[in-house]
Formats: C-alpha cells, structure tokens, sequence
C-alpha cells in the first residue's frame, strides 16, 4: 500500500462498507473527512472512555482491545456505546488485511450493542507489525462512577471472576499457529476458541458491582493476575494475601504456556476481574449460580506486605513484569528484517 493514511477507495471499500451503524450513538456519521467524533447520552449522563493500545499480527487485535476497554469502563458503572478505532500497518500489507480487521470489529461491536464512531488507518514504511489504538466510550448517571482500585480497604476478600490466561492464549495461538497444529490436535485448538466470548465480561461487572459490599473492581490485563494485584494493592495502599492454589487456569492456557515457557500468571486475562469485597463468600455463591466462575482467592491486609501463598511455600509478590505475550513477541523478533513479508493477505 503506499505510505500515508489510507485513501479513500481503500477507506470506503475495505473499512467503510465493513462496518454497519444505525447511528444510534453516533453524534457525527462515520467518514474519513470528519476529524471529531462523540456519542449522544441521555440527560443528566457523562461521557466515560478507554483507551488500549495492542500490536500483533492478528486479524481480530481490535476486537481484542475493544473488549478491554469496554470491560474497564464496566468497572467504573459505564455502559459501553461508542468505539474509535486509529490502526498503523506496515506499508506491505494487503488492503484485504484491512479488510478482514475491520469486519472483525464491527462484528465485536455490534455483538455488544456498540457502534464504530472513528476508524482511521495509516500505512508506515518501516513497520512490521500492525498496532491499533482503541477508545471505547460509554454512559454513566451523573455522579454514578463505580469504585477504583484505590477504593480497596484492608480486611476485605479478593474474588475472581473467570479463569485466567485465556486472552494471551487466545492471541499466542494466532501469533503460533503452525507450531500449534503440529502439537495439538484440531479439538484442543476449537476448545481455545470455542471460549474467546469470555473476554468479554461487561455483564457479569455490572453484576459484581450491584452486590452489597464491593468496595473495588480491577480487570486482569498486562502482567496478568500478578501485575493486577500488586497494581489493586499499590493504588489503596494496602497489603493482601492470596493463595496461588485457588486462581482458576484454564487447562488449555497451562498447556499453551508449557509449549512456549511462559508463566499463565504473568499473562494478559482480559476479561478475568478481581473484586474486591465485604462478603466474599457470598458474592462467589451468587456469580456461580448466575453461570460466572468465581471463587476466593485471599484477602486484603493492613500495612504495605503483600504475600502470594503456595501450600507451605510463601513470597512476597513482585513489582509487576512484563507481559509473557510481549516477551514471546520480543523473543520471535528480536532480529525481524522489517522488510519482511509476514503480512499475507
């Protein structure tokens, strides 16, 4: 593709005619012309957003940042309405590339009750790797924004919803398909895939945060579950305690991991949330009966000392690490020759 922002025949036959608003939310009609975009609320709302930004190879990397996004702004009470989407492609890429990311969003989208209110694309020379900045925005009653992570107090329980490890798998499977097939058979890859709804988890937020006594909310992203504990403890300035033996790891992301020596701890779990509450016992019971794999993992602590329990075996949790899918990135392209052809179509 020539170098510079997408054209518009690329933009109106390979993105435009991708994506299906009705223009419910949208405040401007979606074009490459228009440099503003915004969603309509009803009176007496405020506007929330989220950005995340991704890089990778993968055709669905939107619909992976998409669900991140709008899973933060459940955190915080919003509904999810409206998705920006900026996108920079190497300059070999197929306009058919462009293509297939954005029936891929739009899909997202409209399965969530979004629209696509922005979609601006650039090809750069110099690239080898596709990244995507995405901003979801969303509605909240005026003076209804859900607790932070600072909100967190001591003496409270740490519950997890989801499994863990289930996006970076999701992602290293696409990023590692041939190594993949030649290990595992075809049902092993259709289990991974058959769960990829489950990084979406706008719903089963919205249901924590209405139980009595949940103080704070924390989606599981970089770093995996260990980031977000130290980053959920750091921000309320408290210590915690947390039994590894109880963090639910699906046996597909174990098995995934193994392959590439990766630790599922230290890897992205989009839609996997902590909660933090009063009663959580309670809670885990009323998510599992609604069908949302919960359980309680630890407990919150006076003081700064923030412990990760194994049977007998006991540590202190680490400042958080990189993301296990960034390091199998950084490992496989240590010495790419950005002029090479991984695109495809």
């Amino acid at each position: 593709m020539d170098p510079g922002r997408a054209s518009q025949t690329v933009y109106r036959r390979s993105i435009l005619k991708q994506l299906h608003n009705d223009g419910h939310a949208a405040l401007f009609p979606l074009g490459q012309e228009e440099s503003c975009y915004g969603i309509s609320c009803e009176e007496k709302e405020q506007i929330l957003s989220s950005s995340v930004s991704l890089f990778g190879n993968e055709k669905d990397l939107c619909e992976f940042a998409i669900a991140q996004a709008a899973n933060h702004l459940a955190t915080r009470g919003a509904r999810a309405h409206g998705v920006s989407i900026q996108m920079l492609l190497p300059d070999y890429a197929y306009e058919s590339r462009v293509k297939a990311m954005f029936q891929s969003a739009d899909a997202a989208a409209a399965a969530h009750e979004m629209e696509i209110l922005e979609a601006d694309v650039h090809f750069i020379p110099g690239l080898y790797t596709t990244i995507v900045h995405v901003t979801v925005l969303g509605c909240i009653e005026h003076g209804s924004v859900l607790r932070q992570s600072r909100m967190a107090n001591w003496g409270e329980d740490i519950v997890l919803l989801k499994k863990i490890g289930l996006e970076g798998a999701l992602r290293i499977k696409r990023a590692k398909e041939e190594k993949m097939a030649a290990r595992f058979a075809p049902f092993f890859l259709e289990q991974i895939e058959a769960q990829k709804e489950q990084i979406f988890s706008m719903k089963e937020i919205r249901a924590a945060a209405s139980a009595d006594g949940v103080s704070a909310l924390h989606q599981i992203v970089d770093g995996g579950i260990l980031a977000a504990l130290w980053n959920l403890a750091e921000s309320a300035g408290i210590g915690l305690t947390v039994d590894m033996r109880k963090i639910a790891v699906g046996q597909e992301t174990v098995e995934v991991c193994e392959i590439f020596h990766l630790n599922p701890y230290q890897l992205t779990s989009a839609g996997s949330v902590l909660v933090v509450t009063k009663k959580g016992e309670e809670l885990a019971d009323t998510l599992k009966q609604e069908g949302v794999p919960a359980v309680v993992i630890g407990h919150t602590e006076k003081g700064k000392e923030r412990l990760i329990m194994n049977g007998a075996e006991k540590r202190c949790l680490n400042r958080p690490a990189p993301d296990e899918f960034m390091n199998l990135w950084a490992r496989d392209h240590a010495d790419i020759d950005s002029g090479g052809q991984e695109y495809g179509k």
